[in-house]
C-alpha cells in the first residue's frame, strides 16, 4: 500500500464511454493514488468530467491528436514524473470488470514477481467471450473458460487494456512509438517486453471489458489460422502499415513466412481480391521503410 499507483487513460471524442470507465476506475478497492487523462480532442466537457472524478486527477488536453501511441507515451511519462511506482493503463472504450481488478492484479504481480501484469480482456456485452481471439500453440481460444483454471498465463499480455507496469519495466521497455499513431503500438510494446527478459503475464482471475474486436479476424484454412482485415479503410491503413514496421523488427521476423501465407491466402483464395493483396503489399512496405505519414 506504500506504492504510488497512477492510472493513465487516453481518450478521443468518447465522453460517455469515458465517464463509464472513470466511474469504475474511481471505485477500486485499492484506490489509485492519481489519475491522468490524456484527451486527444482537448474538449472542455471532458476536462469537466475528469475534474469531477473522486480521485486526485490531472487532465492533459492535447491540441494535436497524438493517437493512442502518443497519448499513452505522454501519459506514462507524466505519471513517472509524478513519482509513480506502477502505472495502470486503460482505454476510454473499456473498463475494469469490477472494483477489485487493481487489487487482484497487484496481488498477482507480487505473488509471481511480475514487472507487468494484465487482466483477461473480455467482450463488454458478453463477458465470458474474449474481446480478441487468443492463439495458444495451434489452437484458438475465444472464451474465457477455455484459458483454463490456472491463475497466471505467463509471457502473454493484452496491453493498454488494464495493463499494470512497474516503473522499472517502463524504464526497460520504453513508451509507445508516436509514429505508429494507432494500431499495432501495443504489439510493438509487447515485442519489446518479450525481448527485455522481464517477467510478465496475464492474470486469469480478473478481467477488463472492451468492445468485441473479433470481427476483424477472418478465419482461413478451416479456422486453423486467422487474418486481420478491418472493414474501415482508415483502420486498414494504420493496421497494415504499422504491421509492416513491427514485423520487420527483431523478434518478429521469424513470423514473416506465416504472415505471407495468411494474407496471400486470404486475399487470393478467400476474397479473390488481388488488388487487396496489392494494397497490403504497398502498406506493409510503407511501414517496413518507416514512412509514417498519416493519410
Amino acid at each position: 500500500m506504500t506504492e504510488r499507483i497512477i492510472g493513465v487513460v487516453v481518450t478521443h471524442r468518447r465522453r460517455e464511454l469515458l465517464a463509464q470507465s472513470l466511474e469504475v476506475l474511481a471505485s477500486q478497492s485499492r484506490s489509485l493514488d492519481h489519475l491522468v487523462v490524456v484527451d486527444n480532442a482537448d474538449e472542455e466537457a471532458v476536462r469537466s468530467l475528469v475534474e469531477s472524478v473522486r480521485l486526485e486527477t490531472t487532465y492533459l488536453g492535447s491540441k494535436h491528436n497524438l493517437g493512442g501511441a502518443g497519448g499513452f507515451a505522454l501519459g506514462i511519462l507524466y505519471a513517472l514524473s509524478l513519482g509513480a511506482d506502477r502505472v495502470w493503463l486503460a482505454d476510454d472504450d473499456g473498463r475494469p470488470e469490477g472494483p477489485r481488478v487493481l487489487e487482484t492484479l497487484l496481488a498477482c504481480a507480487e505473488k509471481y514477481s511480475l514487472q507487468e501484469v494484465s487482466p483477461v480482456v473480455c467482450d463488454i456485452d458478453e463477458p465470458d467471450r474474449l474481446a480478441f481471439p487468443l492463439r495458444r500453440g495451434t489452437a484458438w481460444r475465444r472464451w474465457r473458460h477455455e484459458l483454463g483454471e490456472e491463475e497466471l498465463l505467463p509471457s502473454y499480455a493484452s496491453l493498454f487494456n488494464g495493463a499494470l507496469f512497474t516503473a522499472a519495466a517502463i524504464e526497460a521497455v520504453g513508451v509507445p512509438d508516436l509514429r505508429l499513431f494507432v494500431r499495432g503500438d501495443e504489439v510493438e510494446i509487447h515485442r519489446r517486453l518479450t525481448r527485455s527478459g522481464l517477467q510478465f503475464g496475464t492474470c486469469l482471475q480478473t478481467a477488463y471489458v472492451h468492445p468485441n474486436g473479433a470481427e476483424e479476424f477472418k478465419p482461413i484454412l478451416g479456422g486453423r489460422m486467422h487474418t486481420q482485415y478491418p472493414d474501415d479503410p482508415t483502420k486498414r491503413y494504420f493496421t497494415y502499415r504499422n504491421r509492416g514496421y513491427v514485423m520487420s523488427q527483431p523478434g518478429m521476423r521469424k513470423l514473416l513466412p506465416q504472415e505471407w501465407i495468411r494474407f496471400s491466402w486470404y486475399f487470393l483464395v478467400t476474397k479473390r481480391d488481388p488488388r487487396g493483396l496489392g494494397e497490403w503489399f504497398r502498406l506493409r512496405k510503407l511501414g517496413r521503410q518507416e514512412r509514417f505519414r498519416r493519410p
